[in-house]
């Protein structure tokens, strides 16, 4: 099946400043795809790069075929982070033109956003101005102006914000069914439990790099072994090859280092007197990997920085490289 979307070696600076280095990844119809990364990892340059809103540095991007034309580009939806309506406009012309600009009659548009705004629960609204919506009626308007055109790619930044329970349930509803009807999803979220029920695939980037990338089981599998769940009392916070500590109903949950030894671990509770109940292996979440991955990320920058610093020093009293 040929992707939806190819991303390859993708990079953007903005002045001095390097926003992504290498970022690459696919996506294919129907699915639900993943794409994650703490704050100011690039995730966002990264969409904004294939829609074209900014140019690339580097790398080759594909949508839907080929090179992001006009036609290619009213067959996208967009819901971005930032809420991008006109707030001092009302809120059913606002859609039915929004829709006009992915080239969608205005008679089709208006017969299509009725049943929209009924399930969403915004009919009663739509003579409303849009800065007069609450938070969450807002995401929703924006969530229908991304789909209204009916698009073959949609792309949703933090698609769950402000959103109620009832609501986050809903959306989540609507996004399966749009890969279901075979429309490629790109999720970008910072809520690891939606990425779990929802994406097959993830990709996750760290500092503009692409660092982790595939099926969400296999990345569980590999990284299983870097969880653990624990019932007892104590200080758990601190402890060699613990990145995490977290509770769960009555149980503590452990992100483990990569490579960390569980038996080590555990011995390492009990010198601090650490009162054990039951220790098990716990199937990593992706919040465990997410952090797992990050952490070793910034350890291994940190370490660097450190290496870099103690050798210019050395330089500059006279020392030479690479001599001890």
């Amino acid at each position: 099946m040929r992707p939806a979307v190819r991303v390859e070696h993708i990079a953007k600076s903005f002045g001095s400043v390097r926003a992504v280095t290498d970022v690459s990844f696919e996506v294919f119809p129907g699915e639900i795809f993943g794409l994650l990364g703490p704050n100011g990892a690039g995730k966002t340059t990264s969409i904004r790069m294939m829609l074209d809103i900014f140019r690339s540095d580097a790398g080759c991007i594909e949508i839907l075929g080929g090179a992001l034309d006009p036609a290619r580009r009213d067959r996208i939806g967009y819901l971005p982070e930032e809420r991008g309506l006109y707030k001092d406009q009302r809120l059913e012309p606002t859609l039915v033109y929004l829709a006009g600009l992915k080239g969608m009659a205005e008679r089709v548009a208006r017969e299509g956003l009725r049943g929209w705004l009924e399930r969403l629960d915004l009919w009663e609204h739509r003579h409303r101005k849009i800065q007069e919506l609450s938070r969450g009626m807002q995401q929703k308007a924006q969530l229908i102006a991304a789909l209204l055109h009916e698009p073959d790619l949609l792309v949703v930044d933090e698609p769950f914000s402000g959103l109620d329970p009832l609501n986050t349930r809903l959306v989540k509803e609507i996004i399966e069914e749009q890969a279901k009807a075979g429309r490629a999803v790109i999720m970008s979220t910072h809520q690891m439990y939606q990425v779990e029920a929802l994406c097959g695939r993830i990709a996750l980037i760290d500092e503009g790099r692409t660092v982790l990338y595939g099926q969400v089981r296999e990345i569980k599998r590999e990284f299983s072994g870097n969880a653990l769940s624990v019932q007892g009392e104590g200080d758990f916070a601190g402890i060699p090859g613990v990145l995490e500590v977290r509770r769960e109903d009555d149980r503590w949950r452990l992100a483990l280092e990569t490579g960390a030894d569980p038996q080590m671990v555990l011995r390492r509770m009990i010198e601090r007197s650490v009162v054990i109940e039951s220790f098990e292996l716990a199937e990593p979440s992706l919040d465990d990997i997410f952090v797992a991955v990050v952490q070793e990320g910034q350890g291994a920058r940190s370490g660097l920085a450190q290496a870099e610093g103690r050798l210019v020093a050395k330089v500059q009293d006279g020392g030479q490289p690479g001599r001890g």
